[in-house]
């Protein structure tokens, strides 16, 4: 099927910026076939044109991180720090079942095509011994939705009978983590440019995880080829605990165990040095920063100027809805302008900066920049249509200042390897009417589960 969309302003967000106040962008069996000034050649057969006139077309988002299953406890613990939010939250998702985990990653997913992304990297790390298939939870809510899904295999075996946060009744053993996680890639890991699930391995984070299970993460991964990621350096207190059990920082610590490179990527990266910041750019390690979830725990801002000046891959990442009860994407790009500015001055990021750590820079996290991440031929037609004719766009001259610094725009498209998810800003696989009945019913079940496993 050719899908033509004319008269858009479009930002291409190539190596060069390249962008269009008025242009074409043609889509022929899922991928880009042409994107150009203009409009497109009158004789070119398609089965649909599209009046894009008003719109801004920009890649698909792309989120770096989030815990779905979080959609089914947000609201809670308000006005905790991390540790404190973790250890009120860790006995509620006690109660996680496979029933509960779709109804809210359908939620989660859904609200995050509806603010824009295409692609989206989940970090499932709890897996209750009654809990069910957790993580096929996840793919199928990814399968109903339409989007792409970077399912990260978590896993946590250090709980509280060992100095960890989690109850011992959602952890692993050490062999079970990894030879679950090994299933997991054989049965889901699709390596096709038009992929729409890969694998990624993700033990939880330095403080429930031993060094056994974060070094055998790294050789599985390396093995099988697929990508890894973890939570690092989101806290002073995580700092705290590293140096007084490791005598070192939470980056040293992940670089003893072979945890920095280009198939590595690290949520929330708020407490780098000078010098932990350089090494993240030599060795390509990215980075996902969350400034909502970052501000809603009262964790720091992150420096990702300096990590961008540094060429260390930075993408943007919504975070549990937990820890951001607005589980959007597209407003993350505001966000990051903000604190950026916060930390560094009123030219520390431009908009198009976030738009680019919301699209390119997290194809590039993911491993996937030949891919997704920009407009050019060849490339997935992952695709946001923008529509920038009302009132909260209106007399804003520039559509990517627009879509960046004001409120967030009415999709009238998102495409997904060319297929329609989102339309003039209405799920097409989905009623959200019947999504968010079927997550109040699960946070309800959620919380009565939990309290029965106290």
């Amino acid at each position: 099927m050719r899908i033509v969309i004319d008269g858009a302003a479009i930002a291409t967000v190539d190596a060069h910026g390249t962008e269009y106040a008025s242009g074409h962008l043609v889509v022929a069996d899922g991928v880009i076939e042409s994107v150009g000034d203009g409009p497109a050649p009158e004789d070119l057969d398609a089965e649909r044109r599209i009046d894009g006139r008003d719109c801004l077309i920009t890649p698909g988002l792309v989120n770096t991180h989030h815990h779905l299953y979080q959609w089914a406890s947000r609201g809670l613990a308000q006005d905790a720090i991390l540790f404190d939010w973790l250890t009120a939250l860790y006995p509620v998702w006690n109660g996680l079942d496979e029933e509960i985990t779709l109804a809210a990653a359908t939620a989660g997913l859904t609200r995050l095509a509806m603010t824009g992304a295409t692609t989206c990297a989940d970090h499932h790390y709890l897996f209750p011994a009654d809990g069910g298939d957790q993580l096929g939870a996840v793919i199928a809510g990814a399968a109903t939705v339409g989007l792409r899904l970077h399912a990260v295999r978590g896993s946590m075996d250090r709980g509280r009978s060992h100095g960890g946060l989690p109850p011992d009744r959602v952890v692993e053993s050490t062999d079970d983590a990894l030879a679950a996680t090994e299933t997991a890639i054989d049965r889901y890991h699709d390596t096709a440019p038009d992929a729409r699930v890969r694998i990624a391995v993700g033990p939880c984070s330095p403080f429930s995880v031993s060094k056994e299970l974060m070094t055998g993460a790294a050789d599985l991964a390396r093995r099988k080829g697929v990508r890894l990621h973890t939570h690092l350096a989101e806290t002073v207190e995580e700092d705290q605990q590293c140096q007084a059990e490791y005598g070192c920082t939470p980056l040293e610590y992940a670089e003893q165990l072979g945890w920095l490179g280009d198939d590595v990527w690290l949520a929330h990266g708020i407490h780098f040095t000078d010098d932990a910041v350089r090494r993240l750019g030599a060795t390509r390690t990215g980075i996902a920063h969350c400034p909502s979830s970052n501000a809603r725990l009262g964790a720091g801002i992150a420096r990702v100027a300096d990590l961008r000046n540094a060429k260390a891959p930075v993408g943007l990442g919504a975070d549990g809805a937990a820890s951001n009860e607005d589980g959007g994407l597209g407003v993350e790009m505001r966000q990051a302008v903000y604190l950026a500015r916060l930390h560094g001055g009123a030219d520390a990021m431009s908009a198009r900066d976030a738009l680019r750590m919301a699209t390119m820079g997290g194809a590039e996290c993911l491993g996937r920049q030949d891919e997704l991440g920009s407009l050019e031929p060849g490339k997935q037609a992952d695709i946001a249509v923008w529509q920038l004719d009302a009132l909260g766009q209106a007399g804003i001259a520039d559509p990517v200042a627009a879509l960046v610094l004001g409120p967030l725009p009415a999709l009238r498209l998102l495409l997904v390897g060319g297929r329609t998810v989102v339309e003039d800003d209405e799920c097409t696989g989905v009623s959200e009417v019947d999504v968010a009945h079927r997550l109040r019913e699960a946070s309800r079940r959620l919380l009565v589960r939990a309290e029965a496993l106290r």
